[in-house]
Formats: C-alpha cells, structure tokens, sequence
C-alpha cells in the first residue's frame, strides 16, 4: 500500500513538473510578444536594430519586467492567503492591503500639493500598506481573532479605505489627483528604468514564497493539525502576512490596484490539478505573470489613442471567470 501510494505521488510530481514546463513556454512566449508589440511591430530579429533601443529595450521591457513581477506575486499572494485563512475567496485586495496603500499615496499627494518626488510616493505606498497589515496583526494579537474574523476585518477597513480615497479625490481640485485615480484603476503607462528599484524590490519576497511551499502544506492542514505537526501558527500566519503587505504594498506603487489576479489564478491551477504548494507556487508566479501580461498587452493596443486601465481589463476577465468555475464546479466550493 505506501509503495502504491509512493507511486501515486511520484506520477503526480511529474504531471506538476510537466505542467510547469508548459507553463513557462506559454510565459516566454508572451514576453516575446510584449516586446514586439506597440505602436510599431518589432519582431526579435530587429531586436538590437537602432529603432529597438529606444521602444524595445527602453519603453517595452522594463514595463514586462514590472508586469512579470506584479503578476506573479499578486497570484502567489493569493494562493497563500487561501490556504492560510482556510478562505477560497482569499486574495490579496481582501485584507484592505492594496487600499491601504491607495489611501498613502492619495493623503501624500494632497499634503505635498503634488510637488512630491515619484520615490516617495512609492515608498508611502509601501508603507501604508504595511500600517493596515500592522493594524490587523494588532487586532488579531489583542483579540486572539481566527483566520476568517481577521478577513472580514481586513474586508471592512478596505472598504473604509476606499471611501477615504472617493471623499479625497471628489472634495479635490488637484490635477494630479484625478490622475492618480486613474492610474489606481491599475495602469503599467510610466513605468521605465527609474522604478527599478521597485521591481527589484518584490524579487527577494517573490523568491521566498516559492520556497515556502513545504510550510504552506502543513499550514493548509488547519489549526490543529498544524499545531500537531508543530508549525507555530500564529507566528507563521504573521510572517506571511506582513511579506504579502510587502508584495502588494510595492505592486500598488508600481502599478495601481490591479483585482482579480490573486482570485483565480490560484483556482484554475487547483482545478488543472496541482495542489502541492511546493508546485503551486512556482505555477502562479508563471500564470499570474502570464495572464497580467496579456492584460497588459491588451491595455497597450485595444485603442490607438489610449491605454485601458489594467485593473479593468483583469476585472472584466476574471469576474465571468470566476462565475463560471463555481458554477462548473459547484461541489469543490
């Protein structure tokens, strides 16, 4: 019976692995097709022609990297937070996070009159969104609160957040603020080299949660079971908490509020069958940088005059989508 059962796990690691492979075409493919696209069409073999230095390896890739790296940690935030508060509707904008950051940005905007350099807007984002992440671990601590109090919570100050942003900006005058609305609809238009720190700054935590897929099974087991195997919950639960405000915090400075992504990528690769987080990790930082990719490409040539907001188009996609798998698949939700 366990050389059966040993069988059975090896067949389905290669299925994952295998999965992942294609996975990762399916990525190389798709930046290969955000570096030519644009207003003019650069295939490879004009890559390192002199009309490529400016679109290809100054406008076009440093925007890739940016969307590759958003992508792939909205959607590994969100397969964390469903297995860590036992939550299918997990996702990172339900902690009110990625709204906490909004509410930074907007309050700096107002009180520097716009005057404010881009790095310290980023940085207010990063910190608003670990101020929110601080507050909810301080309720949780005092309140001894279980994984599904703290969500509504999260849930709820979101919400406080995002009146706070509507209020602003309804009560403001401020150009800059109307634009910034906008840009928190979720936008890639801007980005260049000089948020490179930014990019450079989800690489550390996007690299640790790939490895944290052992951990996350134990966890994914319930509070007891966990506390069985001895895994300190509650510690663990903290940890990925504060690096998923950390994620989202410099997503929403490099991009805006971007919805949808966390949600479903984590769904369709459970439902594609891989649900050892050792795999599923690695699968939604492909997916999700994969499909935040084709959103961004269809942001950048659906119209000729104008960018779409990528927050919209990732809501568009990804609400239908989701109906449908819950649909389809009543019984697993």
């Amino acid at each position: 019976m366990g050389l059966r059962f040993t069988q059975l796990q090896q067949r389905q690691q290669r299925r994952d692995r295998i999965k992942l492979c294609l996975f990762a075409l399916l990525l190389a493919i798709t930046i290969i097709i955000s570096l030519s696209a644009g207003d003019i069409w650069l295939p490879p073999q004009l890559w390192f022609s002199e009309q490529a230095q400016l679109f290809v390896w100054q406008l076009r890739l440093p925007r890739t990297l940016a969307v590759i790296a958003v992508g792939a940690g909205l959607a590994m935030s969100g397969a964390v937070m469903q297995s860590l508060f036992d939550n299918p509707l997990s996702e990172p904008g339900l902690l009110g996070v990625a709204n906490g950051a909004g509410v930074a940005l907007v309050m700096t905007i107002l009180l520097g009159g716009g005057l404010l350099p881009v790095w310290l807007l980023s940085m207010n984002a990063i910190l608003g969104a670990l101020i929110l992440t601080l507050i909810l671990l301080g309720l949780s601590r005092r309140k001894l609160l279980p994984g599904a109090r703290l969500l509504l919570i999260g849930f709820a100050l979101g919400i406080a957040c995002s009146a706070i942003m509507t209020w602003a900006v309804y009560f403001s005058s401020s150009m800059d603020l109307r634009q910034l609305l906008y840009w928190l609809m979720g936008s890639f238009g801007g980005i260049g080299w000089q948020q490179k720190w930014l990019i450079l700054a989800l690489v550390p935590a996007l690299i640790w949660l790939i490895y944290q897929g052992n951990k996350l099974n134990l966890l994914s087991l319930g509070e007891d079971q966990a506390r069985q195997l001895g895994v300190p919950l509650v510690v663990w639960r903290n940890i990925f908490v504060m690096i998923i405000a950390w994620v989202v915090g410099t997503s929403v400075a490099l991009a805006g509020i971007i919805g949808f992504i966390g949600l479903i990528i984590p769904h369709i690769l459970r439902l594609a069958g891989i649900t050892d987080h050792r795999y599923l990790l690695t699968g939604c930082a492909l997916t999700g940088a994969t499909l935040l990719l084709m959103a961004d490409l269809t942001s950048r040539v659906a119209m000729s005059s104008a960018e779409l907001p990528i927050g919209v188009i990732t809501s568009t996609i990804g609400a239908p989508l989701f109906i449908w798998m819950l649909l389809r698949h009543a019984k697993t939700y």
